[in-house]
């Protein structure tokens, strides 16, 4: 491992690309810097730097190396301080496994209202799949979205991001009114979005709880796709009001109101609890509470 001094002799060296202004940095004799390049350049089995006309230059090793350092002094310096994470300086990437709902209406507030101002952040949404706890327990992904009727093993943490209610899609010729009843919704057949054990686990839980059960034709693991199912059939989508409203209108799809008994649910995001005190991962929660929050006005 290199030590945090030989770090900072790197850096400094990197910078100036020449021994006597980086000795002066240090405060060190141009001997004493010459001994700590070659330390380096012995456990990286590489030159890092080597002489040029207008000083030192790095070698591609050297600019890998460089590279890593700018990215883990700065997360060591803040472990060390207690110091806030800062998007704008810090380079930090972050994996949020999601449906294709929450994508939809979480991915265009950040690129509109976060990332602009954090220079150095990158966020990947991944695909939701059936082992996005484990993945999440085992530190692969940072955060999942799902509702908060989703079973979510412990020790993970959840807590809620925003409210959401559903849409019934159907054909626009439909003869459906503006509000399905029960009745007409579970007689009808119903294109589902799978999303945890094979179900859509929001309506489908809290529907047989009451002792209600869809009639299934298709599954697909994708809300548009189900949209995009409807026209010209009878069957419903039942869908997330927020991800209808960011959608381009289709004159072929009417959107009615669920029945009563389907009910709206909470959107939460889950983490692992180790992470309860890193200050990129604070942010990061923090962000999405206040995206949430905005959804609510």
């Amino acid at each position: 491992m290199i030590c945090c001094e030989c770090q900072c002799f790197f850096i400094v060296l990197a910078e100036e690309r020449n021994v006597s202004r980086a000795a002066e940095r240090l405060l060190l004799s141009q001997p004493a810097v010459s001994r700590a390049l070659q330390r380096l350049r012995d456990m990286f089995h590489d030159d890092l730097l080597i002489r040029a006309a207008s000083g030192y230059e790095l070698t591609p090793q050297g600019q890998r190396l460089l590279g890593e350092l700018e990215v883990m002094l700065p997360k060591l310096d803040r472990l060390l301080s207690g110091s806030n994470f800062d998007p704008a300086t810090e380079q930090a990437t972050f994996r949020i496994a999601v449906t294709d709902n929450a994508a939809a209406v979480l991915a265009p507030l950040l690129c509109r209202n976060v990332l602009p101002g954090a220079k150095k952040v990158r966020i990947d949404f991944l695909p939701w799949h059936s082992g996005v706890y484990d993945q999440l327990a085992h530190g692969r992904i940072d955060l999942a979205m799902a509702a908060s009727i989703v079973d979510v093993p412990p020790p993970l943490q959840s807590q809620m991001i925003y409210n959401e209610d559903f849409l019934c899609a159907v054909d626009a010729k439909s003869p459906y009114k503006h509000t399905l009843t029960i009745g007409q919704y579970i007689k009808a057949e119903h294109i589902s979005i799978a999303i945890q054990s094979g179900i859509q686990v929001v309506p489908d839980k809290p529907l047989a709880a009451k002792g209600y059960k869809r009639r299934i034709a298709m599954q697909l693991p994708y809300h548009e796709a189900a949209i995009r199912c409807v026209p010209g059939t009878h069957y419903i989508a039942t869908v997330p009001r927020r991800f209808v409203e960011g959608a381009t209108p289709n004159p072929s799809i009417r959107f009615l109101k669920p029945p009563p008994e389907v009910s709206s649910f909470r959107y939460v995001m889950t983490w692992h609890p180790r992470v309860n005190t890193d200050a990129a991962h604070t942010w990061l929660r923090q962000t999405m509470r206040q995206l949430g929050a905005s959804l609510s006005r």
